[in-house]
């Protein structure tokens, strides 16, 4: 939900995409898989005409992740996290969304002093933990692999950086350098399904302005 923000990932990637096709924000704050695989058909309908999706992201795990005990509301067991991708996957293949066209986003690393901060200024304990969040991270990666899908490793990708603390605004949450580093995976892995996409209408130059008809219709 928050890509769309200022300097968020989706919004960086909407602007690249001016005029070539446009970037439709599904994602909902706090939801984890178990709640988007009941909501996914009603975001994307086999009438949403599967000809024109170029692309569809999955990106969950943040909240699947969260430590059962604690966080019981968000947590999903990492089995049935797993289930719950492939079961999305098998949706969008149901609506003719092929597997080559999804792309799977692992949980970014937790910086759990950051987070514990955030936890206990709302009077709860650390509620994640990075070594579980990278548990749920690999069963993304596989089941990508098990179902012939693109994935972006971000939760290993991010941890390369010593100080991967810098791409979180609060020890869970995309900064603004998070949402750069992930716009910019996503991009390297997008330009060459898009690089051939037509720019919708002409330059305003190529126009006739003694005949725009000639030109826009």
């Amino acid at each position: 939900q928050f890509s769309f923000q200022e300097n968020g990932w989706g919004s960086a990637l909407a602007e690249r995409l001016v005029r070539k096709c446009d970037v439709v924000n599904r994602g909902v704050s706090g939801y984890n898989t178990r709640w988007a695989k009941l909501i996914l058909p009603r975001l994307i309908t086999r009438s949403t005409s599967a000809e024109s999706t170029v692309v569809v992201t999955i990106f969950f795990g943040a909240n699947d992740s969260a430590l059962k005990d604690l966080n019981p509301k968000q947590h999903v067991p990492l089995e049935e996290y797993s289930a719950n991708l492939k079961s999305m996957i098998q949706y969008l293949k149901s609506v003719d969304i092929t597997e080559d066209r999804i792309i799977l986003i692992t949980p970014p690393p937790l910086q759990e002093s950051a987070w514990e901060k955030e936890c206990l200024a709302k009077g709860d304990k650390l509620n994640r933990r990075n070594a579980t969040t990278g548990e749920y991270a690999q069963a993304c990666v596989q089941v990508a692999r098990d179902c012939g899908t693109d994935v972006l490793d971000l939760w290993t990708l991010m941890q390369k950086d010593e100080d991967f603390s810098s791409y979180l605004s609060d020890g869970l949450h995309l900064s603004t350098k998070g949402n750069s580093f992930l716009a910019a995976q996503l991009w390297s892995r997008l330009e060459k399904k898009l690089s051939a996409l037509p720019s919708l209408l002409p330059y305003w130059r190529d126009v006739d302005h003694t005949n725009p008809e000639a030109s826009l219709l």
